[in-house]
């Protein structure tokens, strides 16, 4: 049924005889559940109806179908059958103009005609030699001089005597005229492949073939358009073998038939073939989904791909070495449409020459005609047969024209357009899988071979880490990774990596086998050196290698098969009669022969060895791996014997698309568990724990796999399609539904505001979290500009604000809409799959994401700034105009004045005021994660000093609040006189009663200093104090996260102003190192800072004339102490109305940043002031101690730090 189905895909055609009856050529393939393949080579012919029955039914029907259509232009003058039958053929160009030649089918004036098939099904894909065997059969047929043997010895002949030639050789068989050449690769050669790669290049061009075949690399929903179905076989063949040495592990279906269009339902990765209708438009074409999807309009040289779409590393090197190629062989590399006559012509008087060649024992036209003359004889014939039978010779005739049917010396064996397009296709696929090689070429150094026996890896196998892709990435050049960390995740990849694994216990796949060795010979003839991530192309190099071993297997035949034969049948079996194809006699075509030896021995055992061998060549695996990997294989394979979809009761439906739902469950599972393990592993990083495994580009392209997931899931079993993202058309009519609801609701429970509170009782205002309403913040960002991208946007919102599930939830509670949106087997419908999908997207929030605010970076998105001021020791409000400046990982908001009079007062539980807060809105391009705060005032007003909490900045889209903990007084003449202050933020952890699904959060990747360290240093007496010892180690700890921090990739560092200014930061390690042993006394109540000893250490050196004992030394002294004092004094005069801490913080950053660090602390170790400001037991005066922190700090003298904006302005040097 199914070899029927493919062989006609649109099923019986009828044509009358205006109408175009030229045989079409096509070929199409089955994938078995084993992986195996099986291809069909089909010749469709027509043939005279006979019967008066069908005559007489095929003109009621027309006459039905002209009164039906009476008023229709093309009604009423079409004369085609196929229009009838629901078959219209796409070949028949003319059309048009034949249907002014008659008005109707009338069988007594018209002869009716019916197509016919032949099909050559074969185990490896020698399209070529099936191709020219088939034309022949027809030849035989329409010929007026029946063939020279009956049908049934060329077919006999090709079904037990022709042997499939043995790797690495050619063969030469006989068809019913001219001799037929195939050959086959050597197992060290790339695998067969004979499908014309020039006819793809022609139909696509080399640009949209290259981004095509990204497509398929990253395992994306291919599917080709075409009326053609040998161009959406060629297309689909053609592609799939430039993939070596991977594979394609998903549902492929060159040619769908019309039958089985539910399976472009499938909510899997797939490569189909459509066959377009003529007339019809690409935007009239309904397809289930398209977020995902890679769409090719062959005909029309047109291709549509998805949105955040990777290219191909190196693609414009690429694309130029394949042109090379092409222009070699006269091929254009923007391609061409060969779809006029003219072309059409052109190919057939080129056939046409080739004939003429008198290569390989062709004759001549007029010399061919007088041979074939005689070869009509069919006693002559049989008399050959008989004495080639009986051991007898006979000689040849010369034929006509001094020429012989079989010249001895003849340079070729095949026809010279073959041997080029032989040619062709060998040196593109070369250049293909050098590409490969080049990538790929230290693959083996990644791959983590675990277990020490098959069963124990088979039985573990979902549970390990077969791959090292953190460190495979980390290894590789920058413009490859966008491509590189999407492909790695792919089925084809890990099954590549599946078979190394086993190729220690098991012979290797043969694809394998070929790469592996390619690299080792690329390893021996060039060395790879430090040159590792480089990303210059290399062209290949073994083209003109690879094309003279197809040629010199063409030039010289290994093999001759049998010729075809008289059978042993009865008188008056295979009666010719032209035009018809005879009724084959069965009983001769049964069985093979049994007195040839060396046929059975070759033909049969040896087809069955190639059968076994093509078995594991597309899927080397044991059985339970390949029930794994060939799931969606199996799927299709099963579904493909059943009816339609819509035919069946639900129940039947349900089952039938079990594997799917089943398949989409267990994919999410272990989508989610991958993200939540690497992102788990890198926050334990984070916090002194492990390795890291996982990079952002890495858990960008699981995001992004996720966001592709969900698109499947909400396109599978859709009943009507709405947009190309089913997902946000979901979520459209959902918010329609909602917002109608709104209008009429009073008090909408879902949209309540949300309450954000820190650890510490601080508040903020509400934030309402609603659904809805992030989709209206989606809908804001005039950035995106398709359905897709705002899907996938208010994916990644929904996920970093841990939400997706909740929302998801909310979307599906709504059944009345679900129901409606979707068929009863669809994925969203199973209630329990649903539920485990659900909570699987609920494990994510044990984890934090930004995967919102790190992609979306140029977006406007508002922020709330709220000043806290310490209310028991300070004015609730101040008379100075107050101002904020907000920095993060992408930029910064500039300075932004805060209106006076600007308070909320906020409440505790019992209603009482708590605190004043001074809040104001603005709106900025994304900060990224927020790192610093600036805060200050002018000073003006009777109540000017003002004692700050803290400040607090939310991000009004993602919810993420940060704290930045101040502790000190702003104004003149309190604390150590600073009008302003630069604060170091942290991520606040919401409380417990804000929801239940937000308990389990990750601890902030870090923390603000606290402010015991912010207080000056005369107010920690009698506190605890670091000892010697604690402070050492500080210091320690802090250079150390600074070296470790230039140790990862520099997308992956995070911000550095963290690690100098926040807590456990270089500031704070070496404030304590001079706060230890520093005299704390009192000078008239006044306090003394370490900026203080900073300053007269600054006036010492600017008056001293001569500092050290030789002249060498001193010039050296000199020089440091003037860099020391310019920067000192550069600090001291800076606009800006910064405090002795904050001085202290600047000079530290810059000496840190100019790698000066080393060198001033001996300056300030030498001063005699030292002795006046310290105690003996100070580290300061330890000398031991200060070398030991001199060698500390050079170690990140290799570093170039850069600091952040707030930390440098103002500052002239």
């Amino acid at each position: 049924m199914l070899q029927t189905q493919l062989c006609m895909p649109k099923g019986l055609s009828f044509r009358t005889q205006v109408d175009n009856r030229e045989p079409q050529f096509h070929s199409y393939l089955i994938t078995r559940e084993d992986g195996s393949r099986t291809y069909g080579f089909v010749l469709t012919f027509y043939e005279e109806v006979t019967s008066k029955q069908i005559c007489t039914a095929m003109q009621t029907l027309y006459q039905m179908h002209h009164a039906e259509h009476s008023g229709s232009v093309c009604a009423s003058s079409s004369c085609s059958m196929d229009s009838l039958a629901s078959s219209l053929d796409e070949g028949d160009a003319t059309s048009l103009n034949k249907l002014h030649c008659c008005s109707s089918y009338d069988m007594s004036r018209d002869t009716l005609y019916v197509s016919k098939a032949l099909c050559l099904i074969t185990p490896l894909p020698f399209m070529q030699a099936c191709r020219k065997f088939l034309t022949q059969l027809h030849r035989a047929v329409s010929s007026q001089q029946p063939p020279p043997l009956p049908l049934e010895s060329y077919i006999h002949n090709i079904l037990y005597e022709v042997p499939l030639p043995p790797p690495g050789r050619s063969l030469k068989f006989h068809g019913v005229y001219e001799p037929i050449v195939c050959q086959r690769p050597s197992p060290s050669e790339l695998p067969l492949a004979d499908y014309s790669l020039k006819q793809v290049f022609e139909l696509l061009g080399v640009e949209n073939l290259v981004q095509v075949f990204t497509c398929i690399l990253l395992e994306m929903q291919i599917l080709l358009y075409s009326q053609d179905y040998q161009r959406l076989m060629t297309v689909a063949e053609g592609i799939t073998t430039l993939l070596f040495p991977f594979q394609w592990q998903h549902v492929y279906v060159p040619i769908l038939p019309a039958s089985l269009l539910h399976f472009l339902d499938a909510p899997v990765p797939y490569l189909m073939g459509l066959q377009s209708k003529e007339g019809t438009d690409r935007s009239k074409l309904e397809l289930p989904q398209e977020a995902n999807l890679c769409f090719v309009d062959i005909d029309n040289h047109f291709i549509e791909l998805p949105e955040d779409f990777p290219q191909f590393p190196n693609k414009l090197e690429f694309i130029q070495e394949i042109s090379a190629v092409l222009l070699q062989f006269g091929i254009p590399p923007e391609g061409s449409l060969h779809c006029s006559d003219s072309a059409t012509q052109l190919k057939s008087l080129a056939l046409h020459d080739l004939v003429n060649d008198k290569k390989n024992g062709n004759l001549p036209g007029d010399a061919l005609a007088v041979f074939e003359l005689l070869q009509g004889n069919a006693t002559l014939e049989r008399l050959q047969a008989l004495a080639k039978r009986t051991g007898v010779t006979v000689g040849r005739m010369p034929a006509l024209g001094g020429s012989t049917v079989k010249e001895k010396d003849s340079r070729l064996q095949c026809e010279e357009e073959e041997l080029r397009e032989a040619t062709l296709n060998v040196q593109v696929r070369e250049v293909f899988a050098n590409r490969f090689s080049q990538m790929f070429a230290d693959y083996e150094a990644f791959v983590i071979q675990s277990a020490t026996d098959l069963e124990s890896w088979l039985t573990n196998r979902e549970q390990m880490h077969n791959f090292d892709k953190a460190s495979f990435l980390s290894d590789q050049p920058e413009p490859y990774l966008p491509f590189l960390s999407h492909f790695i995740e792919t089925q084809m990849f890990a099954t590549f990596i599946d078979n190394k694994i086993m190729s220690q216990w098991e012979d290797k796949e043969p694809l394998l086998r070929v790469f592996d060795s390619r690299i080792e010979k690329m390893r021996l003839y060039n060395v790879r050196i430090p040159n590792l991530r480089s990303s210059n192309y290399q062209k290949s190099t073994i083209l003109k290698e690879s094309a003279q071993s197809i040629e010199q297997r063409l030039m010289k035949i290994d093999h001759t098969a049998i010729h075809p034969h008289l059978l042993d049948m009865k008188i008056g079996q295979g009666k010719y009669e032209q035009g018809f194809f005879p009724k084959l006699q069965a009983d001769v075509l049964v069985a093979g022969p049994t007195n040839n030896k060396w046929a059975s021995r070759t033909g049969t055992a040896q087809r069955r060895k190639d059968r076994l061998r093509q078995h594991s060549e597309h899927l080397g695996l044991d059985n339970d791996l390949r029930e794994k990997y060939m799931q969606e294989a199996r799927s299709l394979g099963k579904n493909l014997r059943q009816p339609k979809l819509s035919d069946l009761s639900p129940a039947v439906i349900a089952q039938t698309n079990w594997k799917f739902v089943e398949g989409l469950l267990k994919e999410c599972r272990m989508k989610t568990k991958r993200m939540l393990v690497e992102k788990m592993g890198h926050e334990a990083v984070e916090l002194g724990h492990g390795e890291a495994n996982i990079t952002g580009l890495e858990e960008n392209t699981l995001i992004a796999s996720l966001c592709d997931l969900m698109e499947r899931i909400w396109s599978h079993g859709l009943q009507v399609k709405q947009g190309k993202s089913a997902l946000w058309s979901h979520l459209l009519q959902y918010q329609e539904r909602e917002e109608k609801l709104e209008q009429t609701a009073i008090s909408p429970v879902l949209l309540g505001p949300e309450r954000r509170k820190s650890e510490t009782g601080l508040t903020m205002p509400f934030l309402r979290v609603s659904l809805i309403q992030d989709m209206r913040h989606i809908q804001n960002v005039s950035e995106i500009k398709t359905d897709v991208g705002r899907a996938r946007g208010w994916i990644r919102l929904s996920l970093e604000k841990k939400l997706l599930s909740q929302h998801l939830k909310q979307l599906l509670s709504n059944q009345a809409l679900t129901k409606k949106l979707y068929k009863r087997y669809a994925f969203l419908r199973c209630e329990e799959e649903k539920e485990q999908f659900l909570y699987h997207l609920l494990t994510l929030n044990t984890v934090d994401y930004f995967c919102f605010t790190s992609v979306f970076t140029t977006i406007m998105i508002p922020y709330r700034a709220v000043i806290i001021p310490i209310k028991k020791l300070s004015n609730a409000i101040t008379t100075s105009n107050p101002w904020v400046s907000v920095s993060g990982e992408l930029g910064d908001s500039g300075v932004m004045q805060i209106p006076k009079n600007v308070l909320e007062i906020t409440f505790d539980s019992s209603f009482r005021p708590r605190r004043s807060t001074v809040s104001a809105l603005f709106k900025c391009q994304n900060l990224g994660k927020l790192t610093t705060a600036q805060i200050g005032h002018d000073n003006s007003g009777l109540l000017a000093k003002w004692l700050v909490d803290c400040v607090m900045v939310r991000n009004e889209i993602t919810g993420h609040t940060y704290k930045f903990p101040c502790g000190r007084w702003l104004g003149k003449g309190v604390d150590d006189g600073s009008l302003e202050r630069i604060l170091i933020g942290e991520l606040l952890i919401p409380c417990a009663d804000e929801d239940v699904s937000k308990q389990c959060r990750t601890p902030p990747l870090q923390r603000s200093p606290t402010q015991t360290r912010r207080l000056s240093i005369t107010s920690l007496a009698g506190r605890n104090k670091p000892n010697a010892g604690q402070i050492q180690e500080a210091i320690g700890e802090a250079v150390n996260n600074i070296v470790k921090h230039f140790h990862k990739p520099e997308k992956e560092r995070g911000s550095l102003t963290i690690l100098l200014c926040g807590e456990n930061g270089l500031v704070s390690a070496l404030e304590q190192f001079f706060h230890h042993g520093f005299k704390s006394s009192r000078i008239f109540q006044k306090n003394v800072f370490v900026w203080d000893f900073i300053e007269k250490a600054v006036a010492y050196f600017e008056m001293t004339d001569q500092i050290g004992d030789t002249e060498e030394e001193t010039e050296s002294f000199r020089s440091m102490c003037k860099v020391f004092c310019h920067y000192a004094n550069a600090i001291n005069i800076t606009p800006r109305n910064i405090g002795k801490d904050g001085k202290f913080q600047f000079l530290v950053c810059l000496g840190a940043r100019d790698h000066l660090l080393p060198q001033w602390i001996p300056l300030l170790v030498e001063c005699p002031l030292i002795t006046r400001m310290y105690e003996e037991y100070a580290l300061l005066r330890d000398h031991l101690t200060v070398n030991s922190l001199i060698r500390v700090l050079q170690t990140v003298h290799e570093f170039n730090i850069t600091l952040e904006s707030s930390l440098v302005k103002g500052i002239t040097l």
